[in-house]
């Protein structure tokens, strides 16, 4: 799954998002109509996590990922050209996509039950581990007809503040250039499911 020669998109926060495709992203209802809610769509965790070896006596934290502007909101990023990219219409994520890639990530490890204690901030446990994470990449490229997902990952030991491993996760997922948002929706799922599945097992190889 991992693609370390591929240079991802990196958008700056300053970027301009084009909102104007008829074919993507509708704008207000015509006048004195009423406008459609969008189709809200779920990120989902992956059902068969049993990967890497068991940490007893370990607990993690899942911390919320960074991201740039253009990915943290609940839109569905479509890139149509190199530096360009629009949000998918009609369709949004049931959540800001950095939370939900925080909370399926927190489900993946749980599944995969290889440590004691798997937890977000705030939940109260004496964490040993963070994964700390930030989304590079997470979208519908149309030019390479591809469902893209790049997370970098940083494993820091809580009790010394010390990165101990960091590595990036990739995957991509083969899309039709005129596909709808459910198609897009579920190549981009079965790309996190991926990416999920290896982080987990490296970060049980490693701990």
């Amino acid at each position: 799954m991992s693609e370390p020669g591929r240079r991802p998109l990196r958008l700056p926060r300053s970027i301009a998002v084009l909102l104007v495709s008829a074919g993507l992203v509708q704008g207000c209802a015509a006048l004195g109509g009423t406008a459609e809610p969008p189709d809200t769509f779920d990120l989902v965790a992956p059902r068969d996590v049993s990967a890497g070896p068991v940490r007893r006596g370990t607990q993690i934290l899942i911390a919320e990922p960074g991201a740039v502007q253009a990915l943290d909101s609940q839109n569905i990023v479509v890139e149509t050209a190199p530096f360009a990219i629009q949000y998918l219409g009609d369709a949004q994520w049931g959540d800001r996509l950095p939370r939900l890639v925080q909370r399926r990530l927190a489900e993946s490890f749980d599944r995969a039950d290889r440590f004691d204690g798997v937890g977000l901030p705030g939940q109260g446990l004496a964490i040993d581990y963070q994964i700390v994470t930030n989304i590079a990449e997470f979208g519908i490229d149309i030019p390479a007809a591809a469902a893209r997902i790049e997370i970098e990952v940083k494993l820091l030991d809580d009790r010394s503040g010390v990165v101990a491993a960091d590595r990036r996760f990739a995957a991509s997922v083969p899309v039709s250039r005129t596909g709808s948002p459910d198609d897009y929706v579920a190549a981009l799922n079965a790309a996190f499911a991926g990416v999920a599945t290896e982080i987990v097992a490296w970060s049980a190889d490693l701990i």
